[in-house]
């Protein structure tokens, strides 16, 4: 691994990181037991000028803002945006951030705190800064890989002239593929790699864990003739390889971006932003294959833009609910 200078994070973060198993309860990282957890979902409004939005649920239907859907936490690195928060609570109990910090950045937002109410300092990590034609880094999430001892970190980047088989398909040249970079401390950084080209324009990416192998839930980006849907790959591993990816499973025609899953009783539930009706929708299935779409049983705060969900404990929530 690389390190990337001024990338050390608050001392809280560096506290028995790795060295507890994980919860696998939730996908993304550590979980409080089913009786003991709530649902939580981290957003962004308008274009992610003001910073973390909270909203939380107790059957991941009708979804309630928190702090007055004022946010939690401000944009304070990179292109000063925070767009795209994905958060997962760790096997060291920390909770984990990373977010989009501009439009064009070559790089990502990361944060950590004990309680998302307060915050180790925020860093920029210029994941894309070696590639000098990369035009952005889109929607990064992060994902424990127990196999490995380490996070996965992922993300959309159009690099001019890479992949010229679907340039003539995107739009305004945003012809994406996922990167990756992975870290054990969050003071290195692995070299960053090509992650995932299932051989069409690709970003949103979110992984979870299902049965003994992992899913990638992921957007089809193609504009021309549009796609802009959703599809499923497969792995053994969170680092890969993964699967070609499995048919479309959201509604046709509506154009949806930003999925995040959970798994709520024998539920997959995939939630998307269906951001051109300005509204967020799900789709759930037991098996993966058949899928039902629940989207007229969800509530969620006005102008709710791609977040992500988890499971954090009732504790979490009493604290966030006690912040004005």
């Amino acid at each position: 691994m690389r390190t990337i200078a001024g990338l050390s994070i608050a001392a809280l973060c560096l506290i028995q990181l790795v060295l507890q198993p994980v919860v696998a309860s939730h996908a993304q990282g550590a979980a409080p037991t089913p009786d003991e957890q709530v649902y939580l979902f981290t957003s962004f409004r308008g274009n992610g000028e003001d910073g973390l939005h909270l909203a939380y649920s107790h059957d991941g239907l009708r979804w309630t803002a928190l702090k007055g859907d004022k946010p939690f936490l401000e944009p304070k690195v990179g292109g000063k945006l925070m767009r795209d928060p994905c958060i997962i609570q760790g096997p060291d109990k920390l909770f984990h951030m990373v977010w989009t910090t501009s439009w064009t950045d070559q790089g990502i937002g990361i944060a950590h705190s004990p309680d998302l109410i307060s915050w180790s300092q925020q860093r920029f990590i210029p994941v894309m800064e070696h590639e000098v034609k990369a035009r952005n880094c889109w929607a990064p999430e992060i994902t424990w890989d127990p196999a490995g001892r380490q996070y996965v970190i992922y993300w959309a980047t159009t690099i001019p002239e890479r992949f010229p088989e679907t340039a003539k398909n995107a739009d305004r040249g945003w012809n994406h593929r996922i990167y990756c970079t992975r870290t054990q401390d969050f003071q290195t950084y692995a070299k960053t790699e090509l992650f995932y080209e299932p051989g069409f324009n690709v970003i949103d990416s979110t992984i979870a864990r299902h049965q003994d192998q992992y899913i990638m839930i992921l957007k089809d980006e193609t504009r021309y003739p549009p796609a802009k849907n959703l599809r499923v790959a497969y792995s053994k591993a969170v680092t890969g390889p993964w699967s070609t990816p499995s048919e479309v499973f959201t509604p046709p025609g509506l154009w949806v971006e930003g999925p995040t899953v959970m798994t709520i009783g024998p539920w997959y539930v995939v939630y998307y932003d269906a951001y051109r009706r300005h509204r967020y929708g799900a789709m759930r299935s037991k098996d993966l294959r058949s899928w039902e779409d629940i989207s007229g049983q969800l509530s969620f705060p006005p102008d709710t833009r791609h977040g992500t969900a988890l499971c954090v404990s009732q504790d979490i929530l009493k604290k966030l609910m006690e912040q004005n």
